[in-house]
């Protein structure tokens, strides 16, 4: 977020810096407000280009091994134009070369999931799978449990979720 901050400045003061140039190259010619008002339509320009980039760029820089199974698009008062064309601002991926299938009964997979966030450090959630039941369950950090034993109530209905295509399908 820091860099994004000093980028937007150093942007504002280079387009300021440029129309002040032009205009004391012109004889002066220019109103005086046109370069803080260039400067700061760029940096209005620039924050809503980095804000609607955000989830291309980072997608993009993912390993090839994982899947975005989820978006989240968001609409903010304090950016009306986003009731427009709302923006994704977090999305799930899971890493399919993560997928352990169970040793016991193969309907069983655990993956690691993914969850990016704008201006938030990832995080990552382990998921067991049951592809048969297309239900899934989330694991705690260092949890281990046997699917084959877990009770009915323990699971959670996914059919037709992009993830568990993805971690049954491999």
């Amino acid at each position: 977020m820091i860099f994004t901050l000093i980028g937007t400045f150093v942007l504002g003061i280079a387009v300021a810096g440029t129309f002040i140039i032009i205009n004391r190259t012109t004889g002066r010619r220019m109103p005086g407000w046109i370069a803080p008002f260039a400067a700061a339509i760029a940096m209005i320009t620039f924050t809503i280009w980095s804000e609607y980039t955000w989830f291309s760029r980072t997608a993009q820089e993912l390993p090839d091994s994982f899947t975005v199974t989820q978006t989240y698009e968001t609409s903010n008062l304090l950016q009306p134009w986003t009731y427009l064309v709302p923006r994704i601002n977090r999305f799930a991926a899971v890493d399919i070369g993560s997928v352990q299938i169970n040793a016991k009964a193969a309907r069983y997979r655990q993956v690691n999931l993914h969850l990016f966030t704008r201006l938030m450090p990832p995080r990552e959630l382990r998921q067991v799978y049951d592809c048969q039941g297309q239900r899934r369950i989330d694991l705690m950090p260092n949890e281990t449990v046997d699917p084959v034993s877990l009770p009915e109530n323990a699971w959670e209905p996914v059919a037709g979720d992009l993830a568990t295509a993805a971690v049954c399908g491999v």
